[in-house]
């Protein structure tokens, strides 16, 4: 089974259009297609970009499904502190990954995430879906 780190950025689009790539991927995730690994880190970030005001649209009975879902999902113990990243809070993402061996982090920002971290590779949606086609 596939294991996937969801970056932030992933999620909000989700939220926002609810199509497109970036739906498809929590799609995959509600099919049980793919396993959404987590950490407490990655579940605060989740938390905390997620209620700030300009989100403040977002239904809060499909934000709270949301977040169970990610509670649900397979929950990393993160033993080891990364510098990967340029962004130092986007390190909690490719901690997650490490301590998962998840096989990718989904991003929409190639920027933060300009690195693979064997056997961690950095995806977009579109590309994982790819992915999972073949």
């Amino acid at each position: 089974m596939t294991k996937v780190v969801i970056d932030t950025s992933v999620l909000v689009s989700a939220l926002h259009s609810g199509h497109g790539p970036n739906g498809a991927v929590l799609q995959l995730i509600l099919q049980g297609r793919l396993i959404w690994c987590v950490s407490d880190a990655v579940l605060a970030e989740y938390r905390e970009v997620l209620s700030r005001s300009k989100f403040s649209y977002f239904d809060t009975k499909v934000v709270a499904a949301l977040m169970a879902l990610a509670n649900s999902g397979q929950m990393a113990v993160v033993s080891e502190k990364l510098m990967v990243s340029p962004d130092e809070s986007d390190n909690r993402f490719y901690e997650c990954a490490q301590a998962a061996q998840a096989d990718f982090i989904v991003t929409g920002n190639r920027k933060h995430f300009a690195k693979d971290l064997p056997p961690t590779k950095i995806v977009n949606a579109r590309e994982l879906l790819s992915l999972m086609e073949e």
